[in-house]
């Protein structure tokens, strides 16, 4: 199983306004394919903090009507596991997150995939090159 990171999610679904530079349509592409693969079934995790991500940038980008027909869709699919987030889990992020030189929700995606023992991430955020996780872009 991977941790799926919210940018994959908001690559895949929003539509660009204008025309977009070659590396941001490689990775729309590269998001399409994995959302599409994740919506077939293939097994994912992400937390409440990440589906609240999401969440605001579907409400601001699309409206809410889009914003909670996908969200609906995704938190009814048995593949994808929503890890709830306590406040501790924050307080540990925040320390993560200064060792780490990454956002605070970065520093909880590695945490709950440590304590979970999951290894790979679905991102295109070039910040968890900084963390001990694998990268999968594909």
């Amino acid at each position: 199983m991977r941790f799926i990171d919210a940018n994959v999610i908001v690559y895949a679904v929003l539509k660009p306004k204008k025309a977009v530079p070659p590396a941001v349509a490689q990775m729309k592409a590269a998001a399409r394919t994995i959302f599409l693969r994740v919506n077939a079934g293939e097994p994912v995790i992400m937390t409440t903090v990440h589906v609240s991500e999401v969440a605001n940038v579907l409400e601001d980008a699309a409206g809410l009507p889009l914003a909670t027909d996908l969200l609906s869709a995704l938190l009814l699919k048995p593949n994808i596991t929503v890890e709830p987030v306590a406040a501790d889990d924050y307080r540990e992020s925040v320390r993560y997150a200064m060792s780490l030189g990454i956002s605070i929700n970065d520093a909880l995606a590695v945490l709950i995939m440590e304590r979970l023992g999951i290894e790979e991430i679905y991102t295109f955020d070039k910040h968890f090159r900084q963390a001990p996780v694998r990268i999968v872009q594909e």
